[in-house]
């Protein structure tokens, strides 16, 4: 009777203890999945500000389904680097990359990153005949032709000022269209050295400009002249170039002489007096002021 009643104390100490071991692993979520997730774009490194991302910079974290984050870049690893985000403020590794943390495409703030050391990005204005009728992408090349009229000539003349520049924006574009559709567009921003950057300047001031067109890997520069309306007729270019330039005044500056200090000649200041004794001459010399009266 005693091992019957230890059995049933010992069965009912081990159905206790299950179900305290029960409600233990329930309270505490023992065996119950995580919460769900979702591929998030983060930063696989620090990146700091006025940066363009690249795909070393980019990479997916999981991220709780249940923490609301507002602003989740959507797009891939390869169309971040397509789109040539810059980032607007530092960001450190694993750190989400929100939209708000980059510059909006083509908005313009990346074209810094595209200067190099010792250029200039200079813009002018465009319309579809000096854009080549929409046909200037960021990439392409061109060489710059000016159109003026010469001071005292009434022939206007045109003339190449600029050869093999780059186009870095077309608009507020950054980047070439895809499909290579044409866009007019009202601005054209080229890449110069600073000489060649004011004689655009001068030139959009000054004269009329227009683009052309030409291949990327064309990188010759030609020696070129003015042409002017009469050549245009069938003139002879050499003669009309030189009677240009002869139009021109030009101020020649002589050179600066030394001065010298003239001296007068010296003058004799004696008195010359002729004496007659009978048919004899005599002539005697007297130190001015003192002749004897």
């Amino acid at each position: 009777m005693d091992a019957r009643r230890l059995v049933l104390a010992l069965l009912a100490a081990l159905v206790v203890a299950a179900g305290a071991v029960f409600a233990v692993m329930k309270w505490s979520g023992y065996g119950k999945q995580g919460p769900d997730t979702k591929d998030v774009l983060a930063a696989a490194r620090p990146i700091p500000a006025g940066s363009v991302l690249t795909k070393e910079d980019l990479t997916n974290i999981k991220w709780p389904v249940n923490l609301p984050l507002t602003g989740t870049v959507t797009k891939g690893i390869d169309d971040m680097v397509k789109d040539q985000r810059v980032v607007l403020y530092p960001l450190d590794i694993d750190e989400p990359i929100l939209e708000h943390d980059l510059a909006m495409p083509g908005s313009g703030v990346g074209l810094v990153t595209k200067i190099p050391n010792g250029m200039r990005a200079v813009s002018v204005r465009s319309n579809e005949v000096v854009g080549v009728a929409g046909f200037l992408y960021p990439g392409s090349h061109v060489d710059v032709l000016a159109t003026f009229r010469p001071e005292g000539n009434a022939s206007p003349l045109t003339q190449t000022i600029l050869q093999n520049v780059q186009v870095i924006t077309a608009g507020q574009r950054s980047q070439p269209d895809a499909q290579g559709k044409p866009e007019a567009v009202n601005v054209i921003t080229l890449l110069l050295d600073p000489v060649d950057s004011e004689k655009l300047i001068l030139a959009s001031t000054q004269a009329t400009i227009q683009f052309v067109l030409r291949n990327g890997a064309d990188t010759a520069t030609s020696v070129t002249h003015p042409v002017s309306a009469d050549e245009m007729m069938g003139g002879n270019p050499a003669k009309k170039v030189t009677e240009v330039a002869q139009q021109v005044p030009v101020r020649r500056v002589q050179p600066r002489q030394e001065r010298k200090e003239v001296q007068a000649p010296k003058t004799d200041e004696s008195v010359t007096v002729e004496i007659y004794n009978g048919e004899a001459k005599s002539v005697q010399k007297f130190p001015s002021g003192s002749v004897p009266k």
